[in-house]
């Protein structure tokens, strides 16, 4: 379906852009009232606004409050709050829809909208195609205007259910934590958490100005929280990003854990468990090594395209309770309904608890293997699948690793590039193979 304004995430763009704007939200809170405010029911219902903390989210959020008020929705106002908190307590005051206005872990020169449905999920394509097709419309005003109110109560409804995510009686008395909230929506929420749990946390990257969201730190940049951990002699470190909704942790040593070795520890642990672990969704992106691991546990593994959207439509599919990406994105299916951060990383917590081991020898039962990417630019467009001599190099490539090993072929989402990948055992054959394929790649695109 061709998409005018929404794509795989929402609404995204530097601030200014033609989609990206006051006047362009003012028209887009009309047009979510008009669609999602009076959907499913004659009476209209209320529609939830939270943010990060980007200095344009001020003014979005204003643009977007006077276009509801305009459609006849009453609005609730949350606050600065993680994007998957707004989609949790969307679901909990039954609202008819939460906004989102967030560029995830961009600068603060970005900004966008994600909007969920009253079940707290990603909208359907009918209602993002219905939303597009009102915004088109000349916005009038309704005779009945909407009321706005500040959600007082919404970052402790939040606390207290990311602890309350945990078994019963579960708290981290004794673990030393440092938190790093990348400036961002998670700043003063996960302290809290951490802090009500027990643990003696040190937080960094929680004094957002509306300028310094995922500047040099967070979940894109782990060099601070790698060093506060070593200095303060910490068990480990959690990196959240701007928008909270992806997670990484450092261990003791400060060495990078990403989303790959997070799912595995949370995934091997629930198969352990009395209810086990049938099966986790992985990206084209996920670990080889993950995917062997998978196999030895005899737990399910499946692919989906990369994008924690195309991760939560195959787990709805498979069936499955966990998935996410190597980014950071974990979703807990039997929990929340979203990627979350705090969630995911109180997952990974309790797992190491339950079974009474370190992050780093947790992850040292994970072998990772070692990946190449090599970007190659895109001159004219080519159908890589039915170029023969690129076909013989994966199948090459392919034989040489002998099924301990992949190849991935992927055009970049906002890039004009292919990124090839190759993943295998041993990082010299991998750099090698990775490099003699850009080379076919490049000769057949230029």
């Amino acid at each position: 379906m061709s998409r005018k304004y929404f794509g795989t995430d929402g609404i995204r763009g530097r601030v200014g852009d033609e989609h990206v704007n006051p006047q362009f939200l003012l028209q887009l809170g009309w047009a979510v009232g008009k669609v999602l405010g009076h959907h499913g029911s004659h009476k209209p219902g209320a529609v939830f606004i939270g943010k990060d903390t980007r200095i344009s989210g001020y003014m979005f959020e204003s643009a977007l409050e006077a276009g509801l008020i305009a459609a006849g929705v009453d609005v609730g106002l949350l606050g600065p709050m993680p994007t998957p908190a707004i989609a949790y307590l969307t679901r909990t005051f039954q609202a008819k829809a939460g906004i989102v206005i967030s560029a995830s872990h961009n600068p603060f020169t970005d900004n966008g909208i994600k909007i969920f449905n009253g079940s707290g999920t990603k909208l359907a394509d009918e209602l993002e195609l219905a939303i597009e097709h009102q915004l088109d419309q000349p916005m009038v005003m309704s005779s009945a205007l909407g009321k706005a109110r500040r959600i007082d109560d919404a970052e402790g409804r939040y606390v207290e259910f990311c602890k309350g995510s945990l078994p019963w009686g579960f708290n981290l008395e004794g673990m030393n934590i440092v938190l790093d909230c990348a400036n961002g929506a998670t700043y003063s929420i996960a302290p809290k958490v951490f802090t009500e749990l027990g643990a003696q946390v040190t937080v960094i990257g929680n004094k957002p100005d509306g300028l310094n969201i995922n500047f040099e730190c967070g979940s894109t940049h782990l060099e601070a929280l790698s060093k506060t951990v070593i200095e303060k002699g910490a068990d480990l470190g959690i990196a959240f990003d701007g928008d909270g909704d992806r997670v990484l942790f450092v261990d003791h040593l400060g060495r990078e854990v990403d989303g790959d070795q997070l799912l595995y520890i949370i995934a091997s642990y629930r198969q352990q468990g009395d209810q086990g672990c049938e099966g986790v969704v992985g990206t084209l992106m996920t670990n080889y090594g993950f995917e062997l691991a998978m196999r030895d546990l005899g737990i399910g593994f499946e692919r989906a395209n990369v994008g924690d959207r195309y991760v939560i439509e195959r787990m709805a599919q498979t069936g499955w309770l966990i998935g996410g990406e190597s980014s950071g994105h974990i979703v807990c299916n039997d929990v929340t309904t979203t990627g979350d951060g705090i969630i995911a990383a109180l997952q990974v917590l309790n797992s190491l608890r339950g079974r009474d081991i370190s992050m780093a020898d947790a992850c040292a039962e994970l072998s990772m293997f070692p990946q190449c990417m090599i970007n190659v630019p895109v001159v004219n467009r080519v159908d890589l699948s039915k170029n023969e001599p690129v076909c013989s190099a994966i199948s090459a490539v392919e034989k040489a690793m002998a099924g301990r090993g992949r190849v991935l072929l992927r055009p970049s989402g906002t890039e004009p590039v292919i990124r090839v990948m190759v993943e295998g055992e041993n990082i010299d054959q991998v750099n090698q193979l990775c490099e003699e394929l850009a080379e076919v790649v490049a000769k057949a695109l230029a």
